[in-house]
């Protein structure tokens, strides 16, 4: 097997086995990134020189006894709105073309930790706005499942790069599905935790209350193995959770007996591509078959959860982008006339149409006249929507359902219709509003080839009851 098609645990264990080294496992994923990131774009910067120089210290560290887990040496991938000292991070921007970062994010500080080797950064939607990572400023990044396809966004270069062999496992960040819409579209394991299981210090904010380090990965072992290193407290994120047990790999076995499934009646209707509703409700049929007890009930309040989510999300997104002003770092207009004439033409030239879209939207909600109307009444229906899930897992364990109403769409076709590029996060959103675990795994594929993908969503602090279900189903699918 190449080095390229094994999953971390694998090729972490080959190394402290001496089968191979870091440094091999480096060069090997840097020479596929050569040889085919061309074809699909998955990557903004790649750090060569940085990475082998990583591998050769974390090499030694192994031999020497320091490095046990089962991260060490595997080399990772890293969404490019995750900041890394001294490695240029751009969140896909043109207004942060240059911005290299004096400090690097509490998650890659824990991944480095364990081990990691970072080979660069991955092509995102600029700013996390968008679900097919074609608003970046560097061009789109293709799906390696069907180059003609978009990979899903806004963490679609890390999905991509994870499909492609051109990382071993690669994180990203979830603000409204942006880890688990990418993952179905591309075939791998993605999920988004609890709200604060993993710091956001050192993530540059899109929607504050709503975005989420979390893993991208070939299996579900490698899944919980990322999850148990990137999950930490963080004083320096005020909404850090302390959480005792964190070790979800010990959630890994084959044993489903007597869980408690609901499949929401809503999220099977009107939309939902025929295809993937069929492979979904097989999924459920093996966990069936295998001692879950699946059932249908009805999920209130979904209809208003994308209305709920883009306000909320947009007006976070105006506030936390105000910062981007051509004056401390990034892009600077060239010529100007005054210091509001160089504010609008460096934010004017700097960020691109969806970004300005929804700064814009965010704006308008949150000014006098309208907050009350709009932004107050958002953050109205994300309580009701928290309180719809609170009554579902009185009743369930798990809900299972699709991640998105399709496949993945052909580059092109969504950017044209914007409004119906949001209408295909209705099933993601709400897990973001009610700041739930969700992880995303592939079901089958449809006519065409490409791969469909299961959402199994826990309650606040369940991830193991998701690792469980998904572990299960993986060996039986």
């Amino acid at each position: 097997m190449n080095i390229t098609d094994m999953t971390a645990t694998q090729l972490s264990a080959m190394i402290k086995a001496g089968e191979t080294t870091a440094v091999e496992a480096a060069e090997a994923v840097l020479a596929k990134i050569e040889e085919e990131d061309k074809n699909y774009n998955c990557y903004v910067t790649v750090d060569r020189d940085g990475a082998l120089a990583q591998a050769k210290a974390v090499q030694g560290k192994i031999e020497a006894g320091e490095l046990k887990g089962p991260l060490a040496g595997v080399p990772v991938a890293v969404k490019d709105n995750i900041c890394t000292e001294g490695l240029r991070t751009t969140c896909s921007s043109k207004i942060l073309h240059n911005f290299v970062p004096v400090y690097t994010a509490e998650a890659v500080r824990n991944l480095q930790k364990a081990g990691a080797v970072i080979l660069g950064k991955t092509n995102m939607d600029e700013f996390a706005m968008g679900s097919t990572t074609e608003t970046s400023a560097y061009g789109p990044t293709r799906n390696p499942r069907n180059a003609e396809h978009v990979p899903g966004g806004s963490s679609g270069g890390s999905a991509a790069a994870v499909a492609a062999g051109e990382c071993i496992y690669a994180i990203g960040s979830d603000t409204g599905g942006s880890i688990r819409q990418p993952a179905s579209y591309c075939g791998v394991v993605g999920m988004k935790p609890t709200y604060g299981t993993v710091s956001r210090y050192g993530l540059i904010a899109y929607g504050s209350s709503l975005d989420q380090i979390g893993p991208l990965t070939k299996d579900v072992a490698d899944c919980a193995a990322v999850l148990t290193a990137l999950a930490s407290h963080d004083r320096k994120d005020s909404t850090s959770v302390s959480r005792a047990d964190t070790d979800f790999t010990a959630a890994l076995m084959e044993d489903v007996k007597g869980l408690r499934i609901g499949i929401p009646g809503d999220y099977l209707g009107e939309g939902l591509d025929d295809e993937v509703r069929t492979a979904v409700l097989q999924a459920a049929d093996v966990l069936q078959e295998r001692g879950a007890v699946v059932e249908r009930f009805d999920l209130s309040l979904v209809e208003y959860a994308i209305p709920a989510y883009y306000t909320i999300a947009a007006a976070e997104a105006s506030s936390n982008l105000e910062r981007f002003d051509g004056i401390k770092y990034g892009y600077r207009t060239g010529e100007y006339a005054g210091l509001h004439n160089m504010y609008k033409k460096s934010r004017s030239e700097g960020f691109g149409e969806e970004v300005k879209r929804r700064i814009m939207l965010g704006s308008f909600v949150l000014s006098s006249g309208y907050y009350d109307a709009y932004y107050l009444k958002a953050l109205k229906v994300k309580a009701l929507i928290k309180k719809a899930f609170d009554e579902a897992f009185a009743k369930y364990d798990l809900i299972l359902g699709p991640v998105a109403p399709t496949t993945a769409p052909k580059l092109g076709e969504s950017l044209a219709d914007p409004i119906q590029m949001y209408l295909g996060d209705i099933y993601t959103i709400a897990v973001n509003l009610a700041g739930l675990p969700a992880i995303s795994l592939p079901c089958g594929q449809d006519s065409k080839g490409l791969p469909i993908g299961l959402q199994l969503i826990g309650d606040c602090f369940q991830e193991k009851k998701l690792f469980r279900a998904a572990y299960t189903y993986e060996q039986h699918e």
